[in-house]
């Protein structure tokens, strides 16, 4: 799987200069947060990833990306509707990859 990149709107707060961008890899779902003077980086392992929760309002959405290994949630705000539910299948789908292909066979 190929990175996908997103990033959060300019107009919301915080991101008018710097916006937050989360980037979604076949082994890890990484934010980062720049400023004037340094840079913040979060990662989480898909494999740890416990639920990605969105939080959608009109419109923009807020997204809470929650592990399992009791480190703290990568949350970012100001993104659009589609990159929030984008990024939540890019996860469900790495998750699946990793865990093996569930074959159901209906016959």
């Amino acid at each position: 799987m190929d990175p996908e990149i997103f990033r959060a709107s300019r107009w919301t707060s915080g991101n008018h200069l710097f916006p937050t961008i989360i980037e979604v890899t076949d082994r890890a779902v990484i934010r980062h947060k720049r400023s004037w003077f340094s840079k913040d980086e979060i990662s989480i392992s898909i494999n740890k990833v416990a639920s990605v929760h969105i939080k959608s309002g009109i419109l923009w959405s807020n997204i809470l990306i929650e592990s399992s290994g009791g480190s703290d949630p990568l949350t970012s705000h100001g993104h659009s509707k589609a990159d929030a539910q984008r990024i939540r299948a890019l996860v469900e789908e790495a998750q699946g990859i990793l865990n093996g292909p569930e074959k159901i066979k209906l016959s």
